[in-house]
C-alpha cells in the first residue's frame, strides 16, 4: 500500500525542532489511515520491555531457563526478549531497526565496561554477530566488528562524551540519521510512515524535557549503570 496522501499532508520533521502535530494525535491519525495489518507495526515499535506481553513471557519456564543461563539482569533480559520479538517482524525495515538499536546499545554498554575494566558479558544483550564479537573481543581494535558495523566509529565517539544529556542527544541523532538513510530512496511506502513515526517519537521525547530534568534523569541512569557494572 502506498501512502501518498498521508505523508504529503504531514509537516517535515527536523531534529531539534518541535513537531507541530501533537504526538498522540499523530498516532490517532495513523491508526485511522492505515490498515490494521500495517498499523500493527506501529504498535510493535511502541512496545517497551515492561509491557504486559513481555512480562508474561518471563513467566514461561523455557524463557526462565534461558534467563538463568545468562548473567543479565531481569530488565536487560526483558529488553533482549523485546528486541528478539522486533527482529522477527515480517517487515525488513522493522527487523533492521530493532537490530540497529540492539547493536547501538551493546556497543555503548561495552564501551563503558572497557573504559572501566569490567567484563562486558554482564551487559551484552542478544546473540547476533555484533553481540558475539563484543563478547569475544570488546570494542577497541576489533577489526571484525568494524567490518560488520559501519556505525561503530560514530557510536564509540558518542560513548566518550562526558555530558550525559549531550550524549543522549547524539545517540538520538544517530538513530535519526539511520532512519533517513534507510528511507532515502523510498517514497510514500510504509517504511516512510514508520520512520516518520519513529522520528516524531524522538522529538516528542525531548519536547517536554528541560535540561535540568534531563540531567536528573541521566544522573539516575548513570547510578543504575554504575550499580549494574559494579563500579
Amino acid at each position: 500500500m502506498q501512502y501518498h496522501y498521508l505523508l504529503a499532508g504531514l509537516d517535515d520533521l527536523q531534529l531539534g525542532q518541535k513537531s507541530h502535530l501533537p504526538f498522540n494525535n499523530l498516532i490517532e491519525l495513523f491508526e485511522e489511515q492505515m490498515p490494521a495489518s500495517d498499523f500493527a507495526y506501529i504498535k510493535l515499535l511502541q512496545k517497551r520491555s515492561d509491557d504486559a506481553d513481555i512480562m508474561a513471557l518471563m513467566q514461561d519456564d523455557a524463557v526462565q531457563d534461558r534467563f538463568h543461563e545468562t548473567s543479565l539482569s531481569e530488565e536487560d533480559f526483558r529488553t533482549q526478549l523485546l528486541l528478539e520479538k522486533g527482529m522477527k517482524a515480517k517487515r525488513k525495515f522493522v527487523r533492521k531497526w530493532f537490530e540497529f538499536n540492539l547493536n547501538l546499545n551493546n556497543v555503548l554498554a561495552a564501551s563503558v565496561c572497557q573504559r572501566h575494566g569490567y567484563d562486558p558479558q554482564e551487559v551484552i544483550v542478544g546473540n547476533n554477530e555484533v553481540a558475539q564479537l563484543l563478547r569475544k573481543g570488546g570494542v577497541a581494535k576489533n577489526a571484525n566488528l568494524a567490518a560488520v558495523l559501519p556505525e561503530l566509529k560514530d557510536i564509540i565517539a558518542v560513548s566518550e562524551m562526558a555530558d550525559l544529556l549531550d550524549r543522549e542527544r547524539h545517540i538520538d541523532a544517530l538513530r535519526w540519521q539511520w532512519l533517513e538513510e534507510q528511507t532515502r530512496f523510498k517514497y510514500f511506502q510504509i517504511d516512510n510512515v514508520l520512520a516518520y513515526y519513529l522520528q516524531a517519537e524522538i522529538l516528542h521525547r525531548w519536547d517536554e524535557l528541560t535540561r535540568e530534568q534531563g540531567e536528573q534523569i541521566f544522573r539516575a541512569l548513570l547510578a543504575d549503570l554504575k550499580k549494574d557494572v559494579k563500579f
